[in-house]
């Protein structure tokens, strides 16, 4: 280093060696070219448009939904058409097809199949109807009782909640051991401490008091359900408005049928097709309380078409029972929807 390169203070030059040394521009030592240019080039190739954005975020909802319901849908359908039995299980793409025959022996009422299936269906559309408007009507009631503050509310919320939360086995297994004839509960005090029945103890799990059986575990699954929506949706009915009917001379009944009813009427519409679909279609209930050879008092579409399908060997009679099915429930969905919707009134 020459004396040129050294300052007065002793300290090198930034042009000199030492400088060179400290990463300086020009010197042995000096960094690499910064990368921000070729990371934020790799950042805009990374960019998504605002408008693929929103498809590419439902893109797992939809394959899953594929997967789930629509593959199977289509499978279903594929094979009502075909001859499926227990002698083409092993080489099921090669069965014959069978045209429309699956679906008209299904509605054959003259038929053993198709009277059966109508059997089956009728009782599925009582059961349905009773537990559905018992389910509606407790839910209601509790959930306006719910509304008025007093000790233990909150406890009494949560044992209303108890029947929905708990799983669907152990609760349908808990009351076919209470429906049970000779050590069940139910019979233990309607006969044994109430005398109703003159002595005789009933079957509930076999005969025609299965109906009252199945309605009864029916409604007491449900009604926590329709309680907890109900309930939620009072909460944002203004309590000004109780106090001003109040004041106006309105009593009880005609608060509930001038300002509850009315706030609740969107959340009923919704409440009561849910119910409906949940009812219909359930197969747990019955096939958990009976088994597989429910009797025909509890005989729900569902586990008919499960015993005509898997206990008969006859898939191509089953998913045409299954897609019958289908296209009534659609069909009974877009009526309701299409009366609700013109009843709803128009708000400008």
């Amino acid at each position: 280093m020459t004396s040129a390169d050294v300052s007065p203070s002793g300290t090198a030059r930034a042009g000199g060696p030492t400088g060179a040394r400290h990463g300086r521009p020009g010197g042995a030592g000096a960094a690499p070219p910064a990368a921000g240019p070729r990371r934020a080039r790799r950042r805009s190739r990374l960019r998504v448009s605002p408008r693929a954005l929103p498809y590419l975020l439902l893109a797992p909802a939809v394959a899953a939904e594929l997967i789930v319901h629509v593959v199977p849908i289509a499978v279903g359908i594929w094979m009502s058409f075909k001859e499926l039995t227990l002698f083409y299980i092993r080489d099921w793409a090669g069965a014959p097809g069978a045209g429309l025959g699956n679906y008209r022996v299904a509605v054959d009422w003259d038929g053993a199949i198709g009277r059966d299936l109508f059997r089956s269906f009728l009782v599925t559309v009582a059961v349905t109807v009773l537990a559905v408007g018992l389910s509606w009507l407790l839910g209601t009631a509790a959930a306006i009782l719910m509304q008025d503050r007093f000790r233990g509310r909150g406890l009494l919320r949560a044992a209303f909640l108890v029947p929905y939360a708990l799983p669907v086995y152990a609760a349908v297994m808990t009351w076919a051991f209470l429906f049970q004839r000779d050590t069940g509960m139910v019979n233990h005090v309607l006969v044994d401490q109430l005398h109703l029945t003159g002595g005789d103890r009933p079957f509930w799990l076999i005969g025609d008091n299965s109906f009252w059986a199945l309605t009864t575990v029916v409604v007491w699954r449900n009604w926590p359900f329709a309680f907890l929506v109900l309930m939620a949706g009072l909460q944002n009915v203004n309590r000004d408005l109780y106090e001003a009917a109040a004041l106006d001379g309105a009593g009880i009944w005609r608060q509930i049928r001038h300002i509850t009813m009315p706030a609740l009427r969107p959340i009923n519409q919704v409440l009561v097709l849910v119910l409906f679909l949940w009812t219909f279609n359930d197969f747990n209930t019955p096939f958990v309380l009976f088994g597989k050879a429910a009797p025909a008092g509890g005989d729900l579409i569902s586990v008919h078409i499960y015993r005509a399908s898997f206990l008969t060997w006859n898939f191509g009679t089953g998913s045409a029972m299954s897609v019958l099915l289908l296209l009534f429930l659609l069909l009974v969905t877009a009526a309701y929807l299409l009366v609700t919707s013109r009843r709803r009134p128009a708000h400008g």
